[in-house]
């Protein structure tokens, strides 16, 4: 069983940058590759990026690519997203989220989900 819980999720303006937090709980947080979602208002949950056990893969949808870094620390149980150069269209709650598997991008293959943290970016 993992618990996960989001943080860092805020009001920004356009241009400006967000670091999300996403904190697990359980000794087997090494053991799950990792990985972002949103959904905005209106619109399905949509895959955002993902990182692999160790930390040396990470791959992401392409309307991120270049201004989103994933990272995470198994030491500290914790996985980072780290957003620059913000746009409107950014706007959503973000869940961090567990995988068995690394490479792929299906809500399905979702093992644990965080409860969701809110970013919101201004015009």
């Amino acid at each position: 069983q993992v618990q996960l819980v989001e943080s860092g999720g805020g009001l920004v303006q356009a241009g400006g940058s967000l670091r999300l937090s996403c904190a697990a709980s359980g000794r087997t947080f090494s053991a799950y590759a990792m990985g972002w979602f949103r959904q905005a208002p209106g619109k399905e949950r949509e895959f955002v990026g993902g990182i692999s056990r160790s930390g040396a893969g990470t791959y992401y949808v392409d309307s991120v690519k270049g201004r989103f870094t994933i990272s995470r620390d198994n030491a500290k149980n914790t996985v980072y997203l780290q957003m620059n150069s913000l746009k409107p269209e950014d706007t959503a709650i973000y869940y961090c989220a567990a995988k068995s598997t690394y490479y792929t991008d299906s809500r399905a293959d979702v093992n644990y989900w965080g409860q969701g943290t809110q970013v919101t970016v201004s015009s």
